[in-house]
């Protein structure tokens, strides 16, 4: 099965000249979500994992069903003011201004070992902020995996440039 037939793409969206990649169609077709987790897991074959990472919203998904699947805890990556307990949080720039993603104090510890997981790379924004949080918590990041890479906006290249292993599963080149 070729994942890239059972993502979605919407022209113009959000805005014009966008190609939308959405895998909400991916996670309605049980062979397909089937398949994603399973090769976003597969790359870990001997790894230690101690948490995984997923960053809101389509994250929590994927990163939910690899936890579940490596029987490790899961960590979500949310937007500022969406957590309950005490935060620690890192800015990253946007096309027109900055956002802030945040975790909980407690969700990780010193030395563990992480899987951060999202639906897809662009500019690495989100990404680059997770991953920062993350080292600030004191963990250590073992792979970045992602459904979707545009190679083109350059945030799979930015994680390289970081020092941080990376994976996905399909690319759409143009982007």
């Amino acid at each position: 099965m070729d994942l890239k037939t059972v993502i979605r793409t919407i022209p113009d969206y959000p805005k014009p000249g966008i190609m939308f990649r959405d895998i909400t169609t991916l996670l309605t077709d049980p062979r397909g979500f089937r398949r994603a987790i399973d090769e976003l897991v597969q790359p870990l074959a001997g790894a230690k994992i101690d948490k995984v990472a997923g960053i809101e919203a389509r994250g929590f998904i994927l990163g939910g069903a690899i936890a579940h699947q490596l029987s490790v805890g899961f960590v979500p990556v949310r937007k500022k003011g969406k957590l309950p307990f005490e935060t620690i949080s890192e800015s990253y720039e946007l096309e027109y201004g900055t956002d802030e993603v945040e975790i909980h104090t407690d969700s990780v510890e010193p030395g563990e070992r992480i899987l951060l997981v999202d639906d897809l790379i662009a500019t690495g924004g989100t990404a680059t902020a997770a991953i920062k949080l993350m080292e600030r918590a004191g963990a250590e990041i073992v792979l970045c995996a992602f459904v979707v890479d545009l190679p083109d906006l350059g945030g799979s290249q930015k994680i390289r440039d970081m020092g941080h292993n990376i994976t996905s599963l399909v690319e759409f080149e143009g982007e």
